[in-house]
């Protein structure tokens, strides 16, 4: 029974193993293409397999092939470009038209015909003399000779007109000729908006920052997802190893077990046989399943890398690394409020809620800007109406104010809203700064576990690799019996994959622990860029 449940025991911690590396809701998360499901198993020996890649190559590696980091550059390229556009509003606006139009008919003015009445009139003329120019040969040739003058007389006169009635027809005046080719440049320029454009500019500038320390922390979690799969690899490739090297004990244990029962003195049965062989078999499968797992973690770290769904890396750390140090915990936390990423978007998103006030309080303010036209036509030289010299090309210029008087209280609601929000996200920031000190404790208090874990399961391997050496020679001069050797090599193969579990564990934490603060690998990060 204490065989069963030590068997039971070993095979949980692979089945363990298993979900460190692969299957964990949080690696899931970090990197959706490190499903082990999504990833089929890669023989180490096919083609495909990368031989012997240190931790520093594999980040380097996933910081050029992640699909996940050139979203987070574009996301980047999105919140300038819109940065861009907030900008623009401080340059004037220019746009050119031009257009031809064909008429149906050409445009006309019709006046309608009307009569003017003109009333009876008397018209005096006053007598008087005047000079008359009588020209030469007027009356016949040579008479008169020359040009002469006479003065004349005339007597007053009184001249008396009837009422009259003067009839105008209706006239088809044609304004405009069919074809016209027109084209204008427009200009606008706002001068004064009363903040609008500085709180618009603000929110972009802020979405930009925001967008960067979003690309910021897919980096760190690239790094700790391959960080993790990469310590997940090794972990699968030591619990192969021991499976193995148990698997080998047991079978030159069954042998000898097998010879002691046939030729020794009778105190090995064959039972005793049959339950190490039983025991060989469960190994067996056991090891199988480790193999199949080593195998699936190095495809994971390549599928984590950005590798094809064929390729496989195999890491050239032989353990890991395992080296408890005390951490100082205010230390860490201050330290996470200047690197934190979800810290500084936080703070991002302040500024781009203040900038949105701003905006929402121009609304309270008139409007100030300066526009201005050229406008030219062309009617096939027609040259009559509207198609006249003065109207077919001219300029215009001037100011235009817009000043709110009243909106049914839109922009005062408005301005509330933008405070409301302001407050609200300034409220998460105390939520946000408590959680992120709670979750580094946490950290700190599972790495301190995870350490005082691997000190324990350390010296408890030694002493099981004492303990079943001790057995296996007691076994020989048959003064044991074969359940406890049995039980010993089987309990040296569990104490050592505790212990490399705690290794992996710790890893883990310290690699989680980075991420949090934001510091560690950031640097690790930069200079790989």
């Amino acid at each position: 029974m204490k065989v069963a449940r030590l068997v039971r025991s070993l095979i949980n911690l692979a089945l363990l193993s298993v979900t460190a590396w692969g299957n964990s809701p949080r690696a899931l998360a970090a990197d959706p293409q490190a499903s082990p499901a999504a990833i089929p198993a890669v023989a180490a020996d096919s083609p495909g397999v990368n031989q012997g890649l240190s931790l520093e190559k594999c980040l380097e590696t996933a910081l050029q092939k992640n699909h996940r980091r050139p979203i987070s550059q574009f996301a980047i390229a999105l919140a300038e470009a819109q940065h861009r556009q907030a900008l623009a509003g401080y340059w004037p606006q220019v746009n050119v038209k031009a257009g031809y139009e064909r008429l149906s008919d050409p445009l006309n003015f019709i006046f309608p015909a009307e009569t003017i009445p003109v009333p009876g009139q008397t018209v005096s003329v006053p007598g008087g003399t005047m000079v008359v120019t009588i020209p030469a040969n007027a009356f016949a040739p040579g008479f008169p000779a020359n040009s002469i003058q006479m003065p004349v007389n005339f007597p007053g006169q009184t001249y008396k007109t009837a009422a009259q009635a003067f009839a105008i027809p209706q006239q088809n005046v044609k304004v405009l000729d069919q074809n016209v080719v027109s084209g204008s440049l427009n200009m606008a320029w706002l001068l004064w908006d009363g903040g609008m454009r500085k709180g618009l500019r603000e929110q972009a500038a802020a979405n930009v920052a925001m967008m960067r320390q979003e690309a910021r922390r897919t980096d760190l979690e690239i790094a700790d997802s391959v960080t993790r799969m990469y310590w997940g690899a090794v972990l699968a490739r030591q619990l192969r190893q021991i499976g193995q090297d148990t698997l080998a004990r047991m079978q030159a244990t069954q042998r000898l077990t097998e010879t002691m029962y046939k030729e020794g003195a009778g105190k090995v049965t064959r039972s005793d046989y049959l339950d190490n062989d039983v025991m060989v078999r469960t190994m067996q499968a056991l090891v199988a399943g480790l193999e199949k797992n080593a195998s699936m973690a190095q495809a994971a770290l390549a599928n984590t890398m950005g590798l094809e769904w064929n390729a496989s890396v195999e890491p050239s750390a032989q353990e890991i690394p395992f080296a408890p140090a005390a951490r100082d915990l205010d230390q860490l936390v201050a330290v996470s409020y200047q690197f934190n990423p979800d810290w500084g978007k936080l703070g991002d998103a302040m500024r781009a809620l203040q900038g949105a006030v701003t905006t929402a309080k121009s609304a309270h303010y008139p409007k100030v800007a300066l526009t201005g036209e050229l406008h030219r036509m062309w009617n096939g030289g027609y040259n009559s109406g509207i198609a006249t010299p003065q109207n077919m090309q001219g300029w215009t210029a001037g100011f235009g104010l817009e000043i709110p008087v009243f909106d049914g209280f839109l922009a005062r609601n408005q301005v509330s809203e933008a405070l409301a929000r302001l407050h609200q996200i300034q409220e998460t920031q105390f939520l946000l700064k408590d959680g992120i000190a709670l979750q580094i404790k946490d950290l700190v208090l599972g790495l301190d576990a995870a350490a005082k874990s691997g000190e324990a399961s350390q010296a408890a391997m030694r002493s099981a690799v004492e303990n079943r050496e001790l057995n296996m020679r007691a076994y020989q001069e048959e003064l044991v019996e074969t359940e406890k050797v049995i039980r010993a090599q089987l309990m040296e193969a569990l104490m050592s994959a505790q212990h490399y579990k705690a290794r992996y564990d710790y890893a883990v934490i310290l690699s989680q622990l980075s991420l949090t603060v934001g510091k560690e690998i950031g640097e690790r990060l930069a200079a790989a860029k």
